[in-house]
């Protein structure tokens, strides 16, 4: 199980043909033990992973720590749960550190965000402080490479 999920983690796009040869195993037993990893929850979906800089989308991503009171008997859970069900947030992480949760909100606009985190995110009863950061530019995501080493906009400064 966890050879096939290793090759779906790197490269989703494979056939169970291409799978079945590479694990050594019939197209059918490939077929049936992703419908059963589906079923169970331990594969959640398949993403494209897309360089941004070569679109013309103007959104932004924002990494946003969170600091928050934990409830008694419930820990974290009922925080971020509440914070998961918001539209805006793509992913949500228990930290150590400074902040306790952080959570990832991508293709919204500076102003989206913005709002985000001062009228809901900060708004939350047990939300003490959020810190927002901006991604500023992607090198790699996902182990996928996302610059091409060959560029380099920098220009010679001579003195």
């Amino acid at each position: 199980m966890e050879k096939l999920l290793n090759l779906l983690e790197k490269n989703p796009r494979l056939t169970n043909s291409e799978i079945a040869i590479m694990l050594g195993t019939t197209e059918s037993d490939v077929a049936k033990q992703i419908s059963e990893l589906e079923n169970s929850g331990i594969i959640k979906g398949y993403r494209a992973i897309i360089d941004k800089d070569k679109t013309e989308n103007q959104t932004v991503t924002a990494l946003i720590e969170i600091q928050v009171h934990p409830k008694y008997d419930h820990g974290f859970e009922e925080i971020a749960e509440r914070i998961s069900n918001f539209h805006e947030v793509e992913s949500v992480y228990l930290m150590s550190g400074g902040y306790d949760l952080c959570c990832l909100v991508n293709n919204k606009t500076f102003q989206e965000v913005a709002m985000f985190v001062a009228k809901r995110l900060s708004t939350l009863e047990d939300v003490i402080s959020t810190k927002t950061n901006f991604i500023l530019k992607r090198y790699k995501e996902q182990d996928v490479i996302l610059f091409d080493s060959g560029s380099d906009d920098r220009r010679t400064i001579s003195l």
